[in-house]
């Protein structure tokens, strides 16, 4: 019976991991509770780890394309949250666009990014290793 392959992660980058997690629920509890300055402020470190988190698994085009999937959702998020606290979430871009739907960018590149790592790279890429 062949052995399955492991990922293994170092405790501290697991420690960076769970303290994402808490900068990205104290955003959106921020952003749901109406707290202007505290959702902007929890952004940049939400942002700055995932985009860390992201470069450190880059060597694994899973991680890797999960992970960028992810940083873009927290900025498509953030830039809604931001449109919605300075009140430009309803106003008219074009026809009946509005700048909230511009989220509709990152969570698009995000949607994109996974189509293609499920879709394309790992259907072609069967045989190799999942490491790049």
């Amino acid at each position: 019976m062949p052995k399955e392959q492991t990922y293994n992660i170092p405790i501290r980058y697991r420690k960076m991991e769970n303290l994402h997690i808490v900068f990205w629920l104290l955003k959106d509890i921020s952003w749901c509770m109406g707290w202007k300055t505290l959702g902007i402020v929890m952004v940049i470190p939400t942002l700055i780890i995932a985009i860390v988190i992201s470069w450190r698994t880059r060597q694994y085009m899973s991680e890797l394309c999960h992970n960028v999937a992810i940083t873009v959702w927290i900025a498509a998020n953030s830039y809604w949250m931001i449109s919605e606290f300075f009140h430009f979430d309803t106003m008219i871009v074009y026809d009946s666009i509005t700048y909230k739907y511009l989220s509709i960018i990152p969570f698009g590149i995000g949607i994109l990014l996974l189509g293609y790592y499920y879709l394309v790279w790992k259907p072609t890429h069967k045989h190799v290793d999942e490491k790049m």
